[in-house]
This record gives C-alpha cells, structure tokens and sequence, in this order.
C-alpha cells in the first residue's frame, strides 16, 4: 500500500458510487458490508479501517439494515449530512424502485420464475464476495487471542444456538470492557487494535485520527433533528388524511411499518415473521402464499431484504382499493418512508455523538471486540448462504460450486474489479437461460 494520501473525494465521485452500489448491493448485510468494506477502504482508501469498524459496530447496535446505516454513515463522513443523505437514499431508492416494477408485474402477469434463474450465478458470486471480506476483516481486526476466541463464541451462539445478533454484540462488548477493566488493557494496547493502527495513517483520506466536521453532541442541533423527524413523520399522514381517504388504512399502514421498523434487531428474517403475522392473519392485506412470493422477489432485487416490505405495502393498497394499481403504488412509496425514516435519523443524529467515543481509550479498547464478533457472524452468515446456494435440498449443485470458486480466484488472486464480476455473473447468468444448461 502506498504512504501517499488519496486525493480527496468529490461529491460527485462518491454520488457515483453511491448510485452504483444502489444497484450491486446483493447478498443481505454480508455481502453489502463486503462491497463497502471493498471499495471505501481497500480501493479508494477514503476511510481508514479502524474508522470503518467503528461505523460499523454502531450500525450494528441499530435497528434497521446495518447496511444501508453504515452507507449512511460513511457518506456523512466523507460530506457532512447531504453525503449521508445521499448514500442512505441511493442505497435504498434502485431496489425500491425495481420492486415497484416488479409488483406491478405480479399482479398483472403473475409469478416470475425467469428473474430467479436469470440470477443463478449471482448468488455464488456474492457468496465469494462474502469469503474475501471475512478473509480482509479477519487478517485486519482479529490478532490477539482473546479476538480469536470471541470470534469463534460469535460463530457458535448464532450458528449452533441461534442466539440474536444484538445480544452476541452486547455479550462481545460485555466481554471487552470486562477484560479492560480487569488486567486486559495491555493485550488490548498490543492486540486487537495494533493490527487496524498499523494501516498507514497517511494512505487515508479520513484516517483514525481525523475529527469528522460535525462530530460531537451540540444539544441544539440534535433537538432540531428531533423536530425534523417528527415533523417528516407526521406530514404523509396529515395530506393522506385530508385527501386519500379511508384514513384508517392509512394510519395502520403508517404506524404498523413505523413499529416494524424500530424492531428490526438482527436482520430482515427476525422481523419478517412479524410481519408475515400481522399483515396476513390480523389485517388481511395479503395472502400467506402472496407473502412468499415477496420474500422471493425481494431476495432477487439489490438493497437490504427488509426491502421486501415494500411488496407487503403494495399489495395492502392494491387489495384494501380493489385491485388498484395507483393505490398499491402509493402504499408502496409510504412504506418505504416509515421503514427506513428511523435510520437516518439513527445516523445523522447519532454518528456525531459516537464519531466523537474514538477519543475514549476504553471504547477503542472494548470495540475491538465487537467487531471480532461481527467477524464471527459473517462467516456463520457465510455457511448459511452456501448452505442455500451450494447444497439446495441437501443435493450438491455442481455449477455454483464452479462458479464461487472461480469468482473467489478472480477476486482474492486476479483483484478482478468488483463490478465487473458482478455483470460477468449475471450476464452469464441470461445465457445459461438462454441455452436451457441450468
């Protein structure tokens, strides 16, 4: 790695990326994390690592798709509250957007088997995409012993038990402070965090040293941001009540997708059964089979699962107004708003206040655990997906095997450009549709 310093970002490189990766980001938190980690600190080199992780573990203490908050994050980092704006929208408004397609789609035509096998080799892709990042983060975060073993804790509570993912955090950072406090403060000095410093400070545009502009807790600003969200949240509701009646469905639908979102701790698939149970059996806004049939085409868009709420959203309006298309949109929209509010608000009212705990020697110290263990649940994220992708009813699938280990080589030993493989994979993918091999 060069001692040189990246020339600065323009905010239009980043928009660009951001738009990109709006666009690219399959494969759940995992695999998205691994684009960000990929292109923000071992390509560009905006953000140093250690300032990355941090992000990171903040994000992963939230509510709400840790992706597309650690987008958020990192865009503020690099331009102040409109970059975060901008990440955090792009991140989420291409899959939101293909989605809306996709639905209208549905209700006219039907299933759509094709977008599935169109993206067969997609998904070992990311699945190589996933091992390279738990290769990078590991040989960067983990160094000491006591990272390894939380690491390896990690994996067991959420792979073998099935523990919650924010509780494995909180018992990561438990863990950290409690060797901190006892005895552990010159294993950490010359552990964990040795490996993330050792990045050359001057290689980075915002190394770990770098005071974020905005950073702090300025009483003022964060009640106006307060006041901001609530005032964004009320407004839909007022204009549907004066001129989308009935306003009943509508205020269900707001607060329903508001509450949804404020208990999505450890992914998209710990809150979907939620989801599933009151949609379907307490409001009727669609049917059980309707609700698989989402969770399909959301797993076959980019962007954060929890995207598929918006199918949900669309098929409440389109059945609540007989089968209308407009009022299906509408809902659409207005779910997409209430599901992803709280997380801008989570970061651009929070990330100034955490930015600043990088100064406090013990939250240095006790973080590097937390994302020991973020290190861990990748990898049991990682077998989880090989497990779907590689081993489809317990049958070996020899294709995506060939195809993961080809797109590992091409990344890990060729550094074959991260996009490039991505259009490689799903180009590919139409012409094996087309030649019937799949």
């Amino acid at each position: 790695m060069t001692n040189d310093a990246p020339t600065p970002p323009s905010f239009r490189e980043a928009l660009a990326f951001w738009l990109r990766l709006g666009f690219i980001s399959f494969g759940g938190p995992a695999g998205q994390i691994a684009i960000l980690h990929d292109y923000l600190v071992e390509k560009k080199r905006w953000i140093h690592p250690s300032k990355f992780f941090h992000a990171l573990n903040y994000c992963m203490l939230l509510p709400g798709p840790e992706a597309q908050q650690l987008a958020t994050y990192t865009g503020w980092m690099l331009h102040g509250w409109r970059g975060g704006l901008a990440a955090g929208i792009l991140f989420v408004l291409p899959s939101a957007l293909l989605l809306w397609v996709l639905s209208v789609l549905y209700v006219s035509f039907g299933q759509m088997p094709a977008i599935q096998s169109a993206l067969a080799l997609l998904k070992p892709t990311v699945l190589a995409i996933v091992v390279v990042s738990i290769l990078k983060i590991g040989q960067k975060s983990l160094s000491g012993p006591m990272q390894y073993a939380v690491a390896a804790l990690a994996f067991l509570a959420i792979y073998v038990f099935g523990a919650p993912f924010p509780l494995i955090v909180i018992g990561a950072l438990v863990t950290g402070r409690l060797i901190h406090v006892f005895g552990g403060k010159k294993q950490d000095l010359s552990g964990g965090a040795s490996r993330l410093q050792a990045d050359r400070e001057g290689a980075y545009f915002i190394d770990s040293n770098t005071v974020v502009p905005g950073s702090g807790f300025v009483p003022r600003h964060f009640f106006r941001q307060v006041l901001v969200a609530c005032a964004l949240w009320g407004l839909p509701l007022t204009g549907l009540y004066f001129f989308a009646p009935p306003f009943d469905f509508w205020k269900n639908l707001s607060l329903f997708f508001s509450k949804a979102a404020l208990v999505t701790f450890g992914g998209a698939y710990a809150v979907l059964p939620y989801v599933a149970q009151v949609s379907v059996e307490k409001y009727g806004w669609l049917s059980q089979m309707e609700m698989l049939d989402g969770l399909a085409l959301g797993e076959s868009t980019p962007g954060p699962l929890i995207i598929v709420l918006a199918f949900v959203g669309f098929m409440a309006g389109y059945h609540t107004f007989g089968g209308s298309v407009p009022a299906g949109s509408l809902a659409l929209g207005l779910t997409v708003f209430y599901t992803f509010l709280p997380s801008f608000f989570f970061i651009l009212a929070g990330a100034p206040l955490i930015e600043r705990t990088r100064e406090h020697p013990a939250v240095k110290s006790v973080l590097q655990y937390a994302t020991a263990a973020v290190a861990g649940v990748m990898l049991s994220l990682c077998l989880y997906l090989g497990q779907a992708v590689l081993w489809p009813g317990g049958v070996w699938s020899w294709l995506p095997l060939v195809w993961m280990i080809v797109s590992f080589a091409a990344l890990y030993f060729l550094r074959i450009n991260l996009l490039s493989l991505i259009a490689i994979s799903i180009l590919c993918s139409w012409l094996l549709q087309v030649v019937n091999v799949q």
